[in-house]
């Protein structure tokens, strides 16, 4: 973790995450993130863009059992995924997060290419949190490309946009300019959060942790500077 002096209150602050969809720690952290920004009086300055970051860039296309998916990433037995999923699933029910541990896995690529697209339009994290949320919980295939289309008319986007997003190679490059940029800054992995590009943390931080980040950057809540 980094951290500089702060800055100036009243400004606005940029809060870049680099993420995965299927990344548990990702899904968990983010809501952390968003807990510690709604409890500050001054919310309302703090913005959360979504920075793409593949942690599997040679995922098959086509989903698979997230058990598979993740032994062929990280090898172990079917008995170590299942231990490792319940736990999780624990860990998020504790902090009121829904968990389904049918999840099917499949490449991300050009998820994020939509992500990119909606981010231009300043919807890219509310796109990508929606997809995210939804396939956690079960309820949203995010491998379906009416369902992505779906997601993105509902957050304000042109759903036939997204279709021909997907169906092309259009935002490629700033997919892959967003993982550099990651790399750059110190990721090793995700989640990774910086704050205006003074403050970086990576993992997923506890709420009380974040609460300190925010501090760090935005200077204390108001409750906090009376004498």
């Amino acid at each position: 973790m980094v951290e500089q002096p702060t800055q100036p209150g009243g400004s606005r602050v940029v809060i870049e995450v680099w993420s995965d969809l299927g990344c548990p720690w990702c899904y968990v952290g983010k809501h952390r993130l968003q807990t510690a920004i709604a409890r500050r009086p001054d919310a309302d300055r703090f913005g959360i863009v979504l920075r793409s970051f593949e942690l599997d860039p040679g995922a098959p296309r086509e989903p698979e059992e997230n058990a598979k998916s993740f032994l062929r990433a990280h090898g172990g037995t079917a008995a170590d995924v299942l231990r490792a999923e319940r736990q999780m699933r624990a860990l998020a029910r504790q902090e009121g997060l829904a968990y389904s541990l049918s999840r099917l896995n499949a490449n991300t690529f050009d998820l994020h290419r939509v992500v990119q697209y909606a981010g231009a339009h300043g919807r890219g994290f509310e796109f990508f949190s929606t997809v995210q949320d939804g396939f956690f919980a079960g309820t949203l295939n995010p491998h379906d490309p009416d369902t992505l289309a779906g997601v993105a008319e509902a957050v304000g986007l042109d759903g036939r946009r997204a279709r021909e997003v997907l169906a092309g190679s259009e935002y490629a490059d700033r997919v892959r300019a967003d993982r550099d940029a990651g790399l750059e800054l110190g990721a090793l992995g995700v989640p990774f959060v910086v704050l205006d590009r003074r403050v970086a943390a990576p993992g997923a931080q506890k709420v009380p942790v974040y609460d300190r980040l925010l501090q760090q950057v935005a200077g204390p809540v108001a409750s906090e500077r009376v004498s």
